[in-house]
């Protein structure tokens, strides 16, 4: 998140995209409506309509798959209107009229056709968003699960820069993360390209700090996308996969391809608390300790880290992440040699520019958000105040693409998944507790204006 969760209360118009923030972030809805409760208006993007879009203000059903045709008709609508930020766009953005020559087509009367939402309807959004005092967009999965995910994403913040709507309290562009510590495996290095600190892999100066510490050369090959990596084990061409603290048979999409690519590995090494669907295809299955089992961190959706403290001891034969790991690593004829978390995140310190200035010391009475550069700055509550991480934001045509599955004769509806409030984590817990008098098997919503065949 750019921005902080408090400062969703302050917003005067609130922009959700493919989030069901009320079953899947319930706490984060609440400042939702403080915020709507106050006077703000609250703008749904979602082809579902779900218990947030029924307390919107307006509820835009586009079809599945059609975002960026919304977004780039917004953009051309804002332009054409000549409402942007032009002080902003001036003063801290470049590639303007790149973007505008992009948008030619991408009339709001062009999006309906595509989206089938009315013309007037995306042309008073674009202005509401545009002119408002202070304007967030909110969203998850539902706008980056796509194959144009990452140009989905390009597509919003194109808006957000157009219109200023960053860099300021209560504005920003703000993804919620699904988990309680997606946002900390990320900050330290948990995708294909990056260093921890989002330090890009390919670049020799980074290699070499972190091969300096690590005593060890560093490959500056990026690494391979779940969904490319879950294709290669399918190919042959990946024999091997440790997966820690994840079920994707149940979270990823395509449960029978997954099936098919875990069981096509040489090896599958699954380390969980509990025997999960994936962790049953395992050759062997390393039992890791919960939460109030270990000391550390995690990092939260709006960048705050926070001090884990061990409750109780881990029951017989599970042990802490950490020291599984680097158990392994010695096998391995690594030797990684840490005397317990403290040090460990001493040296994530020492590498991670952005997590600098924080030490368990000054996360004893409440977490810090990074960036965070030395032990005397506060933490940063909102990104991008005075200036891009690159100096000048870049404005990114992006171009439309019909979603790779359609609905055809063989395959007529268009199926979705989603989360559930009374489940998390794909069950894996809470399928084991009372929930699921509650809520004990899944159900699939069907639209019930849909015609019959």
């Amino acid at each position: 998140m750019t921005n902080s969760i408090d400062e969703i209360a302050g917003a005067s118009l609130i922009l959700a995209i493919g989030t069901n923030t009320t079953e899947a972030h319930p706490v984060i809805s609440l400042r939702i409506r403080k915020a709507l409760q106050r006077g703000a208006k609250l703008i749904v993007v979602d082809p579902r309509k779900t218990e947030l879009a029924e307390l919107a203000t307006s509820h835009l059903q586009l079809k599945p798959g059609t975002d960026i045709a919304l977004f780039n008709s917004m953009a051309r609508y804002i332009l054409g209107e000549r409402i942007w930020n032009k002080e902003f766009v001036a003063e801290r953005c470049e590639g303007l009229e790149g973007l505008r020559e992009s948008l030619g087509e991408f009339t709001p009367e062009y999006a309906q056709t595509i989206t089938g939402i009315p013309a007037a309807l995306i042309k008073e959004t674009a202005r509401a968003y545009a002119q408002a005092e202070r304007a967030t967009i909110l969203y998850t999965m539902g706008l980056t699960q796509h194959a144009c995910g990452t140009d989905n994403v390009l597509a919003v913040a194109n808006l957000a820069l157009l219109c200023g709507q960053i860099g300021r309290e209560s504005t920003g562009l703000n993804p919620l993360r699904g988990q309680n510590n997606v946002q900390g495996a990320c900050d330290m290095g948990g995708l294909p390209n990056v260093l921890p600190g989002y330090q890009q892999v390919q670049d020799e100066g980074n290699r070499k700090i972190f091969s300096g510490a690590w005593g060890a050369a560093l490959s500056d090959k990026p690494g391979l996308t779940l969904g490319e990596m879950m294709d290669s084990a399918l190919q042959g061409t990946l024999k091997a996969m440790y997966i820690t603290g994840e079920n994707p048979i149940l979270s990823d999409a395509d449960s029978n391809h997954v099936q098919k690519a875990l069981e096509k590995l040489d090896f599958l090494v699954v380390q969980d608390m509990f025997l999960t669907d994936t962790a049953k295809l395992a050759d062997v299955v390393l039992p890791a300790a919960s939460f109030a089992e270990k000391e550390g961190t995690f990092t939260n959706t709006e960048r705050r880290v926070q001090r884990v403290r061990k409750a109780i001891e881990p029951i017989a034969g599970a042990k802490p992440d950490w020291q599984i790991i680097c158990a392994l690593a010695a096998e391995l004829g690594y030797p990684m040699k840490y005397a317990g978390p403290k040090e460990i995140f001493e040296e994530i310190t020492r590498l991670t520019p952005s997590y600098r200035g924080i030490s368990y010391q000054r996360l004893e009475k409440e977490g810090i958000q990074w960036p965070c550069p030395s032990e005397e700055h506060p933490g940063t509550k909102y990104l991008h105040n005075q200036t891009f991480v690159r100096g000048k934001a870049r404005l990114t045509p992006v171009n439309y693409m019909q979603p790779k599955e359609l609905p055809d004769e063989k395959y007529p509806l268009m199926l979705n998944t989603g989360r559930r409030l009374q489940h998390y984590h794909t069950g894996t817990m809470t399928l084991r507790t009372e929930i699921t008098q509650i809520y004990g098997s899944e159900k699939l919503d069907i639209n019930p204006g849909m015609p019959k065949t």
